[in-house]
This record gives C-alpha cells, structure tokens and sequence, in this order.
C-alpha cells in the first residue's frame, strides 16, 4: 500500500495517495504500535503528502510528532531523527518561516558533524540544505561560505568529479558543474541534460539569449531520443525552450512549442494532472505577452477552476493561478474583477500561509497595483508600506525582493510628486544594490536609471542616460513579483 501511495503521489493524485497512506498510518499504529519505526515512517510520508498540498498545519503537526517521538526512543543524533527534523526544517520553509528552519537545520548539522564527521556526505547535504535557507534570505556571505566549504570537501574527499561534488560546484557555477557532468556521465545522461537545462536557464537570466538557446535546443532533441517525446523531463524542457522563443518576442515558435506541450500533457498525464495545470497556465502567460487576452483568460479560468477541484480551493497552486487571471483582468482594466480575485487570494494566504509569508507579500503587492492603476493612492501606500516593512523583517533589508518594494514605494511617491520621500528611497535602493549586487549587476543598473529619470523630472541634469521611467518589476505596467519578475512568471527549471 505504502508504495502504490508514492506512485500516486508522484503522479500528483494527492487524493489517492492520502487515502491510501492513512490506512498505512492507522494499521501500524495498531499493529506495531504508535512508537514504532515503520509507523514514524508511515507518518512522515503523509506529513509529506499533506505539505505538498499545502496543508501546512497538517504536515506540521504530525512531523512534530514524529520528531519528538524519534528523540525519544531513538535518540536525538539517531540518523532517522536527523532526516526527520531536515523534512521539518523544509516544512518551515516552504512557510517563509526561517528562523524555525535555520535552527532545525544547524542542530540536524552541527550534530551530523559531531558524530558522522564534517565530511561524510550526510553533513555536506545538511550543510548544502543550511546553505539554500540562507541565500533565499539574500544572506549571500553566510551562504557562499557553505557552498565553499561544501564543494572544497567533496572534492578532496569524494574526488572531483564525483557526482555530490558536481552538484556542490553546480550551486557555485554552473557552467564548469556542467562541463564535469557531461565528460563523467556522457553528453545524453539524464543528469546531463537536466544540468545543460539549469545552465541554460543561467544565461536566460543574463540576457544570453543566443546561447541558452542554443542549449535547450540540444537538452530537447536529445530529450526526444533518449527518452521520448512524450516524458515528462522532455514536456518541461520544450516549455523552457518556448519561455526563450517567447522572451524574445519568437511568438509563433513558442506558441508552436507550448500547445504541443499542453496537448501531450493532456494526453499523457491528464487533463487535471498539477503539470498539465502549468503548462496551460504557460501558454496563458504567452498570449498574455502579445495581448491576446481572450484566449489567455479561457485558459485561465479553466485552470482556476481545475485547480480549485483538484487542488482544494486554498492550495498555493490554486492561489498563484487566481493571481494570474487577475493580472489578465487587471491588464484589460477590470478592476472590480481583479480586485475581487485579489482580495481573496490575499486573505486566504494570510490564513493559510501566514501574513509575512512571501508568496502573501507578493499578493498583497499586486492589489496595491491594482490599487494603484485606479489612483487610490491611500490605499496603495498603506499596502505598500506594509509589504516593505515585513520584507525588511522576514527577508532582510538588502534582499532583492525587499529593494523592488523599497522602489515601487518610491514610485508611488514620485506618482503623486512627493519628490524628497521617493528620491530618499531611490538613494537607499541604488546604494544597497551597489553594496550587495555589485556596480554592474542589471538591477542595479536599473535602480540608477529610475534615480536619473526620477531626478530629470526635478529639472536636476545627471550624466546618466535616460534608460526607464518605472522602477524595477513596474516595466511593463504596475505588477510586481518576486526579484524583478513578473507577479507570476512561468517556470523554468526543470
């Protein structure tokens, strides 16, 4: 039972696998006892399928109860105990909530270093593990000492081109990481690909346009023939390829891809299956990006509708997929529509997410934006202020997520001519990124090309040249995101 109920959940059939994972839970309680490993285990697995549906408190309460009782019986350095409290960590933050997850993850690691030693590989994943929870605070210094400190062990201990030492170079660079793949697996290695796709993705995200596609072009012809046009890996790979055709302005050629991806995954997975979900959601966003809002809303509302079903009406896909058909609304200036779905998806993250969770910072940003295209500037800057000052405090002042809201704050004072408030807060933004991303890092060029323009307005001449009058991720209209995105751009990483 317990492995039909992994087969359902790596299928996405939440349902199916829960039900099948309580009967497993229940029967080993009564059968071997509440205290027994085999139970513990059963339960961390519905823990798991519970938090993929975010059910938060669910998966909290018995992974809770599975650390505790692991402490107690085992011990509180028993392998299981450690893997046990990791999964915890996650739980904490997947909920944006960090300081439970740092915690977890230095005990799980100083203790694995205690007894295993700082270089088995068990200590290096935890570290690694650290590591992530540390950069996505934009704690880039405590992060890169890690990743070093990882990848130098694992080359002295595993070998260089070991693959845990592949992997370990792929968070620090992930052109040689790529490189060392390909000469240890061969060129049309599932892990290859998967690590030519993440390098790709890499240039996309500098503007080497040429060059990420011509990788992608090669993951998904070797994709196709090595496993199959209709697998999953190849389905996600074509989506990527088409997010470069499409980021380009290539529409005919993304198009192409991105309906054959969606009709293979209706196909293949089925029309309600979470990934058939996304790539429906993918091809919206397109046909966003050329106006072509009719179709984009069609397909939106069908997945809006299909995730609420599936999903469950509070589930964080469902939540991000409301979000988008708002945008669509908000763009066709249907405010009352947007706000309607905005309004909503905010209170239901404050309640299920917790109010100072990323993704409820980036939802209650999106009202203000449409708070905003509406003029209600009152309303707009209470929001706003409020999304600032929690970004300060959960992800730190010089997270980029906090910077874009530091300057879509300034935008809104500027917008009402309030010049000393905005030009103090451009300062503060151009300054920071200077510190942090470096002179020449793209966001911080544009934060000094809204300085220029926002100081231009004033009539004060720069050297600088007039490159954007919108701050940061208000680009092409008022929406925002995380880290200079769009509120929710498709993904790429496979």
């Amino acid at each position: 039972m317990a492995n039909l109920a992994s087969t359902y959940s790596k299928q996405g059939r939440w349902t199916e696998a829960e039900g099948l994972q309580v009967a497993v839970v229940e029967t080993s309680k009564r059968v071997l006892g509440e205290e027994h490993p085999a139970t513990l285990t059963s339960m961390a697995n519905l823990a798991s399928t519970y938090r993929n549906q975010g059910r938060w408190t669910e998966a909290e309460g018995l992974q809770v109860a599975v650390v505790e009782t692991s402490k107690r019986l085992l011990g509180e350095e028993h392998p299981s105990t450690l893997t046990w409290m990791a999964n915890l960590a996650t739980t904490y933050s997947t909920q944006g909530r960090w300081t439970e997850a740092e915690g977890l993850e230095v005990a799980v690691m100083e203790t694995s270093k205690r007894l295993l030693g700082e270089e088995h590989p068990s200590t290096l994943t935890w570290m690694a593990n650290l590591a992530t929870t540390y950069s996505t605070q934009g704690r880039w210094t405590e992060a890169e000492g890690l990743e070093v400190a990882v990848m130098e062990t694992s080359k002295r201990v595993l070998g260089e081109e070991h693959p845990s030492t592949l992997r370990s170079m792929a968070n620090l660079a992930s052109m040689y990481w790529n490189q060392g793949r390909k000469r240890l697996l061969g060129e049309e290695h599932p892990s290859t690909l998967t690590w030519m796709a993440n390098l790709a993705t890499t240039y996309s995200t500098q503007g080497r346009w040429t060059e990420a596609e011509g990788l992608e072009v090669a993951v998904v012809e070797t994709s196709k023939r090595v496993l199959g046009e209709e697998h999953p890996s190849t389905l996600t790979w074509m989506a990527n390829l088409a997010t470069t055709y499409s980021t380009q302005g290539r529409w005919t050629e993304a198009e192409g891809l991105e309906v054959a991806v969606m009709e293979t995954s209706k196909r293949v997975l089925g029309e309600e299956h979470p990934s058939t979900l996304t790539m429906m959601a993918n091809l919206a966003f397109m046909y966003k990006r050329q106006g072509r809002w009719t179709e984009a809303e069609g397909l939106e509302v069908a997945v809006v509708e299909t995730s609420k079903r599936v999903l469950g009406e509070e589930h964080p896909d469902t939540l991000t997929m409301m979000g988008n058909l708002a945008s669509t609304y908000s763009k066709q200036g249907r405010w009352t529509e947007a706000e309607g779905l905005e309004v909503a998806v905010v209170e239901t993250s404050k309640r299920v997410l917790g109010e100072e969770h990323p993704d409820t910072l980036t939802s209650i940003a999106n009202l203000a934006s449409t708070y905003w295209a509406q003029g209600r500037w009152t309303e707009v800057e209470e929001l706003q202020v409020a999304v600032m000052e929690m970004s300060k405090r959960v992800l730190g002042e010089e997270h980029p997520d906090t910077l874009t809201r530091i300057a879509i704050l300034a935008f809104i004072y500027e917008s009402q001519g309030r010049w000393t408030e905005a030009e103090g807060l451009q300062v503060a933004v151009v300054e920071t990124s200077k510190r942090v991303l470096g002179d020449e890092h793209p966001d911080t060029q544009r934060s000094i090309d809204n300085l220029t323009v926002m100081q231009r307005k004033q009539g004060r001449r720069t050297d600088s040249s007039e490159l954007s009058e919108i701050p940061m991720s208000h680009r092409d209209a008022s929406r925002q995101g995380s880290s200079g995105q769009s509120p929710h751009p498709p993904p790429r990483s496979p």
